[in-house]
């Protein structure tokens, strides 16, 4: 059964509940799976003992995870208005992929969650879009046909789905941000379902 990769870093678990909600309207289009994956922290000095897996949450990503792919929901926190660190040192290690056009032409997605109501959230959803673009990604957001993005007052943006997580980042998913999350992700395996079949 052909997959929806949903590839994210999460320090707080924000992005991770995120990831759960996508990969639920994900699997409510038949015929398509979520696989959720996540990469591991970076840090000024490289520890090589570090686990290859993690005490909890996802399995690390491989090249192979965006390979097989039928499309890509790719989620972070915001740092100072851009993907976090880890996120992007993986992308920069997609170069063999972007060489090869693996992901030319799938389509893709992008989430993210900030401390703040204005806290760099649209900015850091446009900055996940330029690698994927750069690979020949089909990009897709949210459209205003979604009931929820006309009302919420937390997360919700055209560019993506997004979340608003408190200076404590103890703020639970609002049940609108949810409702876009599920919606992000249904969009993302419909559109993945039509290209394949397009194709065949």
């Amino acid at each position: 059964m052909p997959e929806i990769l949903i590839l994210y870093y999460s320090r707080h678990g924000a992005v991770q509940a995120m990831a759960q909600q996508i990969a639920r309207g994900v699997e409510t289009a038949p015929g398509m799976q979520a696989r959720l994956r996540s990469v591991p922290p970076v840090a000024p000095v490289h520890d090589p003992e570090a686990e290859s897996i993690p005490a909890s949450g996802a399995p690390y990503a491989t090249a192979d995870d965006l390979r097989a792919c039928a499309g890509l929901a790719l989620g972070s926190p915001t740092r100072f208005g851009n993907m976090a660190a880890p996120l992007k040192h993986f992308l920069d290690t997609t170069g063999a992929l972007w060489i090869s056009g693996a992901l030319a032409g799938k389509p893709a997605a992008v989430f993210t969650s900030t401390s703040t109501q204005h806290g760099g959230q649209e900015s850091t959803l446009l900055s996940m879009m330029l690698p994927l673009l750069h690979h020949g990604m089909l990009i897709l957001g949210v459209p205003y046909t979604e009931a929820a993005l006309n009302r919420t007052t937390s997360g919700g943006t055209p560019y993506g789905a997004s979340h608003v997580a408190g200076l404590n980042n103890d703020n639970p998913l609002t049940a609108d941000e949810k409702a876009l999350c599920q919606a992000l992700g249904k969009r993302l395996a419909t559109v993945a379902l039509q290209l394949a079949t397009h194709d065949s």
